[in-house]
């Protein structure tokens, strides 16, 4: 109870002290001119004495300590400053080393007089040194925590900082029960207790005051204790035996000057200097200590703050969602039914074509239109499956590029070569610009033509007869030595909405409007097109004004490469060397089919039913029977990776020479990646691309 009343007496002599200060005159007004009574040795002294070094206590706010520009400061700095203006001598300020100040340190650096020593006995006696009159009395508090029960028996553990000399001794002498504890600073000392790694400490009543207004320490409380005096004096260094230094004579000149000065300040000055250092040296509150103190409180503010916050963002989160996923439903809803339409038409032409040509087997003639009608129409079916796959591995990241020398001019001849004839059916007037400065480069073909043809297709169609398409290229080379290729296809079609152009190349897009027109297309090819290009390092976008037509400006980034050491026409050299060719598929109809097409180009080939087969077949055959095999992936007996495995095996030179390609629907890239683990070199998907087929063989 001691230390909430001693706490609460505190409060009110602060208070009483705000007051006082506010209506007592400054202090410089109150201090009057009085002349000191010295001896002729003393002012000789002061003549002979231009400053004295004096060294305070930089750690005892408010009594004795450094301010922000490094300067003495607190109570002792007023009343030093009067004894300096009492006295004639002029004093030079220095900081003195946190920790224990030896003699031996102040006479080495020169110290005429230390500050804020304790006026007892030990150190009226003690050698090197001589003390003055007490120039400030108060008192020395103990510092505890609030649960701890002061007793003067008890075996308490105290907190000291490590230059405290005098206090050391004080409690050895009056405490010899207590166990002493060093720390460097008095704020350490506060710490120790803070934290329980001492149960108290002992210190001047201004200076804990000061302290325990931090919020830190609010649980920490005073005890005043009986008898335990704090007096601050002057001492003066002097040498004794053989040192050199300071005279014994001159100290005592030196403290007797001092003491006359401190004689002459009324007890009014140092009750004005008190106030002045204690309301002047307050304790500031920072940010972190608002935080410290009311941690409780904020930690709860803030936790329902972010709860509050966090449900926000899901409540907006959701809402947003469920408006994409309205918008994505009703998209996927108008995909769906254009893909219902566009996969019923080309198969109700194929049911149709098959049904005439069963009518027409002796018209050759018409046979041929009818076969010519249902390879367009088989290649359109293949295209919209190709679109929606190619999408899905898109979105899943698992397209991945087949990275090889790709001429830029041949890819544009091809193109060309494929949209002319429809560009001519339609009237429309077609041009190409090419300034092509880096012909072959490292990239991927297919993708190259697909996006190319995606946008000349579209330009076609949403063209109506008489207008124009025209086609531009042009290249740079970036500073990390790849070259940027840009490729606008502009027309003079209808062009499309702003609305639209914000949403051209989401997935499941196209415009109403172009659908009623009777143009055909998944709505993907946009979207996959622009994925693609950003794929390769480039982008793809578009500039289209209603009614004005539309531009999309397709680039990518590619490392130069250097011309393919086989021109085009040594591949499809229809008179070199034909590989022969082993064809593992275990779908009767597909082999059949795949046989025929390898023949017809001249190629010898054989057919097995499934791995096991082929695996047999190739390892009964002469060496170099085989050259190629082309192994379907999922077959019974043996699939294909278990087939290649086993052909690698093998023990004869041929068996790791032989090219075998995988034949598969699955063109994912965990797929790809298993096909080139279990030994194969190359990779085809179905339906197989004859031309590129027939290409990659006569090429190995």
């Amino acid at each position: 109870m001691i230390c909430k009343r001693y706490r609460f007496v505190s409060v009110l002599v602060i208070a009483f002290l705000v007051l006082l200060c506010a209506t007592a005159p400054k202090v410089n007004a109150n201090e009057k001119q009085v002349k000191l009574s010295l001896t002729p040795e003393e002012k000789d002294y002061i003549s002979s004495h231009e400053s004295l070094k004096v060294g305070y206590v930089q750690d005892r706010i408010p009594v004795s300590f450094s301010n922000e520009d490094g300067d003495a400061d607190g109570i002792s700095r007023y009343i030093f400053d009067r004894v300096s203006d009492l006295s004639g001598i002029k004093f030079e300020y220095v900081p003195l080393p946190l920790g224990d100040v030896t003699y031996d340190y102040l006479l080495g650096k020169g110290f005429d007089l230390v500050t804020s020593v304790e006026y007892n006995e030990e150190n009226k006696k003690a050698r090197g040194i001589l003390i003055s009159d007490p120039y400030l009395s108060s008192r020395k508090v103990v510092v505890a925590r609030d649960n701890l029960e002061f007793r003067y028996d008890a075996d308490w553990s105290v907190a000291v900082s490590t230059g405290s000399q005098t206090l050391k001794n004080v409690l050895a002498k009056t405490f010899p029960n207590f166990e002493q504890k060093d720390y460097d600073t008095i704020s350490d000392c506060f710490d120790a207790i803070n934290t329980g790694d001492a149960d108290l400490m002992i210190q001047n009543q201004y200076v804990v005051e000061y302290w325990l207004s931090k919020p830190d320490y609010e649980d920490l409380n005073v005890i005043p204790v009986v008898g335990l005096d704090d007096r601050l004096c002057f001492s003066a260094v002097v040498a004794f035996g053989d040192q050199k230094g300071p005279s014994q004579e001159d100290g005592q000149i030196l403290i007797s000057i001092l003491d006359k000065a401190i004689a002459a300040i009324t007890d009014d000055e140092i009750g004005n200097y008190t106030i002045q250092g204690v309301m002047e040296n307050q304790y500031e509150y920072t940010i972190l200590d608002f935080l410290s103190r009311y941690r409780y409180s904020v930690g709860i503010f803030a936790v329902s703050f972010l709860i509050i916050l966090t449900l926000a963002i899901l409540l907006v989160r959701q809402r947003i969602r469920f408006a994409e996923s309205k918008a994505d439903a009703r998209a996927k809803g108008r995909f769906l039914s254009t893909m219902s339409h566009e996969i019923r038409t080309p198969l109700n032409g194929l049911i149709g074509l098959n049904y005439l040509m069963s009518q027409k087997l002796e018209d050759k003639e018409k046979m041929k239109e009818y076969l010519k009608q249902s390879s367009v129409t088989a290649k359109y079916l293949l295209s919209l499956v190709n679109d929606i796959l190619d999408s899905s591995k898109l979105q899943e990241q698992k397209l991945e590029l087949i990275l090889h020398t790709v001429d830029l001019d041949i890819v544009l001849q091809t193109v060309s070569s494929i949209e002319q004839n429809a560009m001519t059916d339609k009237k429309l007037k077609y041009t190409v610009h090419s300034e092509l400065t880096y012909q072959y480069v490292l990239g991927d073909e297919v993708r190259i033509q697909q996006v190319l043809l995606n946008l000349l297709d579209n330009a076609r169609k949403f063209t109506p007869e008489g207008g124009s398409v025209d086609l531009s290229l042009k290249q740079k080379k970036t500073e990390s030595n790849k070259v940027l290729t840009t490729i606008t296809v502009s027309d003079s079609g209808r062009g499309m909405s702003e609305e639209f152009q914000k949403h051209i190349f989401s997935v499941f897009s196209q415009e109403l409007e172009t659908v009623s027109k009777g143009n055909q297309g998944t709505g993907l090819g946009l979207s996959i097109s622009r994925r693609l290009a950003r794929l390769m390092g480039g982008d793809l976008t578009c500039v289209s004004k209603k009614g004005k037509g539309s531009s999309f400006t397709f680039t990518f980034l590619a490392e130069p490469a250097k011309p393919s050491e086989k021109a085009m026409a040594q591949i499809i050299d229809k008179e070199r060397a034909r590989p022969r060719i082993l064809v593992a598929e275990d779908n009767e109809l597909n082999g059949e089919i795949i046989l025929e097409l390898l023949r017809s180009e001249g190629f010898e080939a054989e057919l097995a039913e499934n791995g096991k087969i082929a695996l047999q077949m190739f390892a009964d055959s002469a060496p170099e029977t085989f050259n190629v095999i082309l192994m379907d992936l999922l077959m019974p007996e043996m699939d294909g990776f278990e087939t290649t495995k086993a052909i690698r095996a093998l023990n004869r030179e041929d068996a790791k020479t032989v090219r075998i390609f995988a034949c598969t629907a699955n063109s994912f890239s965990e797929e790809r990646d298993k096909a080139f683990a279990s030994g194969m070199d190359d990779f085809i998907t179905k339906p197989v691309n004859i031309e590129e087929l027939i290409r990659k063989l006569y090429d190995y």
